[in-house]
């Protein structure tokens, strides 16, 4: 057999692994750069390419706008790293996608103990060492986050089954109000109870050493980890449990990275996170008037803001939460509705530039009063529900509780 038939076989062996299993936007960015680095070992894949034959986004892409190819690279790494430390441990072909490059590289696996003979893609050769004893104990470390996990499954399980007071009330919630019961009509009639998408953002490091949010320009190696999520997600699937058990409907829950494209065509979704911490949300439509975005200049580079796409009278262009270094006092969020990728599925998006700004979203739009306020700024369809919006919110916050939300702008 060829060396290109078995680097397109190992391939066929990663899609079809547990490790990329529901990842069809990984799996497809896969096979693109794979048939790119065998037809054309020496061409340079850019984003804008990527984003655009891949993708399908438009024209007008910007990459530097734009970070969701850099974050699907990323996911892919880390998807590599994941199958190549379990099931692709003994493996006699490494695919691996280096950093600050779209260029695939195949190495073969030396007969050796934990060394690897690379062998890229336009014939040049190295040697990088593997410890199998790092390998164990990156594993032990799985089952140690894993057992987290589950505890962490168990609190939201308990949280739902005891139904506790929500933490900041804007209303009252009703049994089936006609409010709620309008905003909330796709995700109550649809033939099957919808899916419940919390953001689990990736980490790197260990929970014992430190750790913190993966990096695609600067973290290569090791297992990344998403088993976490964020108090104010916890408390927001509470609050949805809890209005669609008065709407007697059930919902079901599922952590993002378990997300794939599957379920954005058969299902209603219900998002909660921002892109940057639900990474779904890139892989499928998202919103377009209030666009989530890191400051590229000044003071606040880095952060993550909402940007005001199309201002109107006296609005601003982003908006943005209290400085890293300072308190939080206040953050700003959306709450978006929008047809699936299938026009017959609904998809509805809670998001914060924090976790405490997602909870706020949530909360407003589980409550009869914060809902009728803002239903009288959207135009009923003529079926009597309602027509595809995005609202920012503004959301005060005191001691890492939302305390008061202010609705700011809404676009139809």
């Amino acid at each position: 057999m060829s060396d290109r038939d078995q680097f397109s076989k190992q391939v066929d062996l990663l899609v079809s692994s547990h490790a990329l299993h529901g990842s069809g936007s990984l799996c497809k960015l896969l096979r693109y750069l794979a048939q790119h680095a065998l037809d054309d070992p020496g061409a340079r894949l850019k984003e804008y390419q990527i984003a655009t034959e891949v993708f399908g986004r438009p024209v007008d892409f910007d990459p530097q706008l734009d970070s969701m190819i850099r974050v699907q690279a990323g996911r892919l790494r880390a998807k590599l790293a994941e199958y190549y430390s379990s099931d692709g441990v003994d493996d006699s072909i490494i695919v691996e996608l280096p950093k600050g490059s779209y260029h695939l590289e195949f190495h073969r696996r030396h007969p050796n103990a934990g060394r690897i003979l690379a062998i890229s893609s336009n014939g040049s050769n190295r040697r990088e060492r593997i410890s199998p004893r790092s390998l164990r104990n990156w594993k032990i470390l799985a089952v140690t986050l894993g057992v987290l996990l589950v505890v962490s499954l168990t609190a939201i399980a308990l949280l739902s089954r005891h139904k506790v007071a929500p933490t900041v009330l804007a209303g009252t919630v009703d049994e089936a109000s006609t409010e709620l019961q309008q905003l909330w009509k796709p995700f109550i009639t649809g033939p099957q109870e919808p899916w419940l998408i919390f953001s689990n953002a990736a980490f790197i490091g260990r929970p014992e050493t430190g750790m913190r949010y993966y990096s695609v320009s600067r973290d290569v190696a090791g297992p990344i980890w998403d088993h976490y999520t964020g108090v104010g997600e916890v408390l927001a699937v509470h609050e949805l449990d809890d209005v669609f058990g008065s709407l007697h409907r059930q919902i079901r829950v599922k952590r993002g990275s378990l997300f794939s494209l599957d379920d954005v065509k058969n299902n209603d979704l219900i998002f909660l996170g921002s892109p940057s911490e639900n990474l779904t949300l890139t892989e499928i439509p998202n919103t377009r008037e209030f666009v989530f975005q890191r400051i590229t200049d000044g003071p606040r580079k880095g952060d993550l803001g909402i940007v005001n796409v199309h201002p109107q009278g006296d609005e601003q262009r982003v908006f943005l939460a209290s400085p890293y270094a300072s308190p939080l006092t206040e953050d700003y969020a959306l709450i978006a509705f929008m047809p699936g990728m299938d026009p017959v599925r609904s998809v509805m998006i809670f998001a914060g530039t924090t976790t405490f700004g997602t909870q706020a979203a949530a909360e407003y739009a589980c409550h009869r009063n914060s809902v009728k306020e803002l239903l009288s700024r959207l135009t009923p369809s003529k079926s009597g529900g309602v027509k595809p919006f995005e609202a920012l919110l503004h959301v005060k916050v005191r001691h890492g509780v939302p305390v008061e939300t202010e609705l700011l702008a809404v676009r139809q």
